[in-house]
């Protein structure tokens, strides 16, 4: 590698060429993120609930989580979304309306110990789920 006086752009060239080896500038350019997210690259989502179910942690925890099947509104892909923390799934019925939104795994991967769960719901018709949670405010009907 030359380090004289004329090199600017022989290693312009070779930075050109490494960095597409970097997984975040790869990701960025290829617009691989919106082509595979449910979302389309956007943070929240409007979805009707389908149904209630319960998702086995991975190994060694034994729980079974609280999460429904959601169907979005903007493009009818179906997805699962954690209910979080205690109580929450009782102020989730079928044919609510929810916002989804990503649970924050690494590198937009699942969270923690659930198989394939990528998103969590923050509301429930138009509602904040952490006010219903702690009875702040009482559920509207649709």
């Amino acid at each position: 590698m030359g380090k004289g006086e004329f090199a600017a752009a022989s290693l312009q060239k070779k930075r050109k060429k490494w960095r597409w080896k970097s997984k975040k500038l790869k990701k960025r350019m290829l617009k691989s993120k919106e082509e595979y997210d449910p979302l389309e690259g956007a943070p929240q989502a409007r979805g009707i609930v389908l149904e209630k179910r319960t998702v086995e942690a991975k190994q060694p925890n034994s729980a079974l989580r609280k999460c429904v099947r959601v169907q979005l509104i903007k493009n009818g892909k179906q997805l699962t979304a954690l209910a979080p923390k205690d109580g929450a799934i009782k102020f989730i019925d079928e044919h609510d309306e929810v916002i989804v939104s990503g649970i924050g795994g690494a590198q937009g991967g699942p969270y923690g110990d659930l198989w394939g769960v990528k998103y969590k719901v923050t509301h429930v018709n138009n509602q904040p789920l952490e006010m219903l949670r702690r009875g702040k405010i009482e559920k509207m009907k649709r």
